[in-house]
């Protein structure tokens, strides 16, 4: 379903909350699928251990049809249930925590100040997704994991054809297959020299545990290197707009920077980007909102729909970036949550207060209506954001 506008959630997400808040829909892909629409039967499922995250069973209820990635990868993070899970979350969890990304904003402000210079160098009108919201994310999960960023042009065409659902069978095939060629002979090098990155820190934590698992490591690279740029810069394109657009909030932000964590928090509840992250299939017979999902079925939790829900957040639709949006789902719930989020946060938190300051005067060059939204993607975003400033 399409949003109904730049913000708000498709129209037909308020309507199946209050009428069916737990309805069956059937998927482009042919599947059927329960989808919940209330933020606490969502969390309820996300953290139901009956609900399997293993995209490899034909059964799954995907939107689009994932046999290549299927047949290239061994099951990532995103794919695993217990008992995997578990050790495989834990064996790289460690690279996110707080304080590992606290040592990094150094870097990341650098990494800011440094695109905020290109897009003035630029000249107006300049697109802000090419020169501030795409290489801040990619340059930060490059550096991060050990991936050349001079190659960035190479995997985000590719990362953009996988999230985009208009992409056809072959091309989602020829994609995979180039992405997984790049990283399998990324990690051969890595494993021949080790470096001081994500990969090469985890290809050492495996010889140690004599658990060396080359296919694994590949997976992991793929996931981290997509959704680390993917949604991040997507987060940075739709909270500028979102920003400017609403000058009261903005005003608020500009006046006390301390505000901008919960301005963050705001935005990502807003528009939750990334909805469909959160479907799972039934392995047991389950009762969510008084609906009897047996094992075998699928279901997707409208994330979207439930950071909308009125039960939880007042006046849902208004952007309040002093709401204190707590418990959203925007990172999805339970032992998938986004393994990034706190490097996420710390980038948009750093864009925000670094952007705004440095160009106060920053305007969007067309109108709102007119920007050229991904609609049809698996991450909701921009594709180009044109902006002028005086």
């Amino acid at each position: 379903m399409e949003r109904r506008c730049p913000y708000a959630p498709p129209a037909e997400y308020d309507r199946i909350r209050a009428e069916n808040p737990v309805t069956q829909v059937e998927l482009p892909t042919g599947k059927r699928a329960w989808v919940l629409t209330r933020h606490e039967d969502v969390r309820a499922m996300l953290a139901d251990p009956r609900f399997s995250s293993d995209r490899a069973n034909p059964r799954f209820p995907t939107l689009v049809d994932n046999t290549p990635m299927r047949a290239a990868f061994k099951p990532s993070l995103i794919s695993m249930d217990p008992p995997e899970h578990g050790p495989a979350r834990r064996a790289v969890v460690g690279e996110f925590t707080v304080r590992r990304m606290e040592a990094l904003r150094p870097r990341i402000q650098e990494i800011v100040d440094q695109a905020i210079d290109d897009l003035l160098a630029a000249g107006e009108p300049a697109d802000l997704v090419t020169h501030l919201s795409l290489p801040v994310p990619s340059l930060v999960i490059c550096e991060l994991l050990g991936v050349p960023y001079a190659d960035h042009e190479f995997f985000q065409l590719h990362s953009g054809r996988l999230l985009s659902r208009d992409t056809s069978p072959e091309d989602r095939r020829h994609s995979v297959d180039q992405l997984t060629s790049y990283l399998d002979k990324l990690i051969v090098e890595k494993e021949a020299a080790p470096t001081d990155d994500l990969l090469g820190r985890q290809i050492l934590k495996q010889r140690e545990e004599d658990n060396v698992d080359h296919e694994a490591l590949v997976s992991l690279a793929f996931l981290l290197l997509i959704a680390g740029h993917e949604t991040t810069a997507n987060m940075i394109s739709l909270g500028v707009v979102a920003l400017i657009e609403h000058p009261e909030q903005l005003a608020l932000l500009r006046e006390d920077p301390g505000v901008t964590l919960s301005a963050v928090e705001e935005l990502l509840r807003y528009f939750t980007i990334a909805e469909v992250a959160t479907t799972r299939l039934a392995v047991e017979d389950v009762e969510i909102g008084g609906v009897r999902i047996k094992a075998g079925e699928g279901v997707i939790g409208l994330s979207n729909a439930a950071n909308h829900d009125p039960a939880v957040y007042e006046r849902p639709d208004e952007l309040d970036i002093a709401r204190g949006a707590r418990n959203h789902v925007a990172f999805g719930f339970g032992a998938h949550q986004c393994l990034g989020q706190n490097l996420a946060r710390m980038e948009l938190q750093i864009v925000f207060d670094t952007l705004f300051r440095r160009v106060p005067s920053l305007r969007i060059a067309k109108p709102v209506d007119e920007l050229d939204y991904k609609r049809n993607a698996t991450v909701y975003g921009l594709h180009s954001l044109p902006v002028t400033w005086s």
